[in-house]
């Protein structure tokens, strides 16, 4: 077995950072002083904070008179899980067997993620092509991520719950995994750090410093839930894990730090709650094709009694993604047409429409399918800046006239298995995309018709067009490709005689262009 454990030492920071407002531009891009508190007194801290010397253990009022201007967030639990759970989430995308490592405080989140690979490295192509598209996967989640590998899950939670490099530690077999663990502080396993004090006293500081002494002893004076915690990470007991199983609706939602007054504000917010929707669709390889924001609404801002305590925005997509560029684009253009009725102070993200297809293929070359995927995603920026009604499309009529062979009509979008059955229409020779919105007389000489002073030469024709005579707009023509000096192709016609001459005039006229 290959276990490889995810860790993340700045969840709960991370997490409220997410409900933080995003920095208006031209404001100092200097890193903000962040800090959790919990029963008044502080439990984390980011850099910036620590460098104003902030510390966890803090009282409240210790640090805001350190960092006056410090932003003090009360620690949640929930909050963690809810971000835990995401990465979660992508990890499924690449393995089946993924878990949660239990934190050591029992009313805490976890704040480590395990993976069992091993049936999965032959299909991404070796362990550290799966850790590239891993890490790859969670860089929209905005995490900081601390990686390591081992035979055993106990193993691999606690080498990467060291202080080392973004790229952690690997252990191939369980020989390298025993070398690596008798480095391990021995406060990191949750036994260690209930007796932390006691274990410092008697100069045991790592595991090492346990391996010669009596099991009984130890067992005896600091329980044997540290022997066993000892086991399991070498490999000597076993360590059943429970699964993560993955909900059949996605339902996620951030509370605001600072209420929201503009569509940018929730924007920020929703970009969060978009990256755990394309993990939650990425666990079970679906496209989301529909899904909705839910805003709810400060009441005390509520103009009036029939202010809705709550917004939803619909978002329905013509081509399912999980994109997360794109479904972000599409949200920004439709918060962009909304106006808020009143202050935003949670927001929540719901989907329950997905759908499963195979991925597609990379490729060197635009096929079919990616250009009808580009055009159907312009068509869906369009739509949501501009209205649905406002993007048309041309679609052929059944009309043998050719200002009459076609109409607009909303742009349909739809994927393409849905698509309706195109109408049987006549299809003549060849003729021109562009048509002039009112024919244009050509003038004649020795029966020849001229284009700017010069006579035309006739390559292709006659087309007989004789249709109209249903709606009193009798059209009956002849129609001629011919060859400009300049090398151009346009279309002409003659007017038949006599019927046509009170309808159309007598001659030819110029009806459309070519290229």
């Amino acid at each position: 077995m290959l276990w490889i454990a995810l860790h993340l030492p700045m969840l709960s920071l991370e997490s409220f950072a997410a409900t933080l407002p995003r920095q208006a531009e031209g404001v100092d891009p200097a890193p903000q002083p962040i800090a959790l508190v919990d029963m008044h007194c502080i439990v984390s801290a980011n850099a910036a904070a620590q460098a104003l010397g902030v510390h966890p253990g803090l009282k409240r009022a210790t640090a805001l008179a350190l960092a006056p201007h410090i932003v003090l967030g009360e620690a949640d639990a929930a909050r963690d899980m809810r971000a835990i759970v995401s990465v979660a989430h992508a990890a499924l995308a690449f393995t089946p067997s993924v878990t949660l490592e239990d934190h050591e405080d029992s009313q805490a989140a976890p704040h480590t993620v395990l993976l069992e690979v091993r049936a999965s490295l032959r299909y991404f192509g070796g362990r550290n092509r799966l850790l590239r598209r891993l890490h790859a996967a969670l860089v929209p989640l905005g995490h900081t991520v601390h990686c390591a590998s081992a035979p055993t899950p106990k193993g691999a939670a606690l080498l990467a719950c060291m202080p080392d490099p973004p790229e952690g530690r690997h252990a191939a077999d369980l020989s390298a995994l025993n070398r690596m663990l008798d480095a391990v502080p021995v406060w990191l396993i949750g036994p260690g750090r209930e007796h932390w004090e006691a274990l410092q006293g008697m100069g045991l500081r790592m595991l090492s410093d346990l391996r010669g002494l009596p099991r009984s002893g130890l067992a005896r004076r600091f329980s044997e839930g540290l022997l066993d915690d000892i086991d399991r990470a070498r490999g000597v007991k076993p360590d059943p894990r429970t699964w993560v199983s993955l909900c059949e609706t996605f339902d996620s939602r951030l509370e605001l730090f600072a209420r929201a007054d503009t569509t940018e504000q929730v924007l920020h917010g929703a970009s969060m709650l978009l990256a755990r929707l394309v993990a939650w669709a990425s666990a079970q390889h679906a496209q989301v094709s529909r899904f909705t924001l839910h805003m709810q609404h400060e009441s005390r801002h509520r103009h009036d009694a029939q202010t809705p305590a709550d917004s939803r925005l619909d978002i329905a997509l013509a081509e399912p993604s999980r994109d997360i560029s794109h479904l972000l684009v599409l949200m920004r253009e439709r918060l962009a047409n909304l106006k808020l009725v009143a202050p935003t102070l949670e927001l929540r993200i719901t989907c329950a429409d997905v759908v499963h297809r195979t991925p597609p293929n990379s490729e060197l070359f635009p096929s079919a399918r990616s250009e009808r995927e580009g055009l159907t995603r312009l068509i869906e920026r369009l739509q949501a800046r501009l209205g649905c009604e406002q993007v048309q499309r041309i679609h052929q009529v059944e009309d043998h006239r050719p200002e009459l062979a076609t109409g607009a009509c909303v742009a349909d979008a739809a994927p393409r298995g849905a698509t309706k059955p195109v109408p049987r229409v006549f299809r003549g020779p060849q003729r021109p995309v562009w048509l002039l919105a009112q024919p244009e007389p050509l003038p004649e000489w020795q029966l020849r018709p001229l284009l700017d002073g010069r006579p035309l030469q006739l390559l292709c024709g006659p087309e007989r067009i004789e249709a109209g005579w249903w709606d009193a707009a009798l059209a009956e023509r002849d129609y001629f490709i011919a060859q400009a000096s300049d090398g151009a192709l346009v279309w002409i016609y003659r007017a038949r005689l006599p019927m046509s001459v009170a309808q159309e005039g007598q001659g030819w006229f110029l009806h459309g262009r070519f290229g």
